[in-house]
């Protein structure tokens, strides 16, 4: 069985399937890539509990920066946000937002609990 969630006939936030759980990319508020990388990720710690999950069970991630010179910025958020043996596969990546004010964009694949 597919669950969707929050569809609004172009994407839904999250989908179930199998255990597995994928949420929409996320992004976050703020002026600064260390802003915008704090907000995102309590917007994944909020959804990943809200559908089943937590940051423990993640198994991959993509990241999309606006400018990937952000890299060690972005990473500096990231890396203490999980526990040190937790880590999942990711994926960081170049890439033109959405919109211009966007600097970080994160999409989670999990399982659930």
């Amino acid at each position: 069985m597919i669950e969707r969630y929050n569809s609004n006939g172009i994407f839904s936030e999250a989908v179930i399937h199998n255990g597995i759980l994928y949420l929409s990319g996320k992004v976050g508020s703020g002026d600064t890539v260390t802003e915008q990388a704090t907000d995102v990720l309590n917007k994944i710690e909020a959804a990943l509990e809200k559908y089943g999950s937590d940051k423990d069970h993640i198994l991959t991630a993509v990241v999309y920066l606006a400018d990937i010179g952000a890299f060690a910025e972005f990473n500096a958020v990231w890396k203490p946000w999980f526990a040190e043996s937790m880590p999942p596969a990711r994926t960081c990546v170049e890439a033109k937002m959405a919109a211009p004010q966007y600097l970080v964009e994160v999409t989670i694949t999990a399982a659930v609990k």
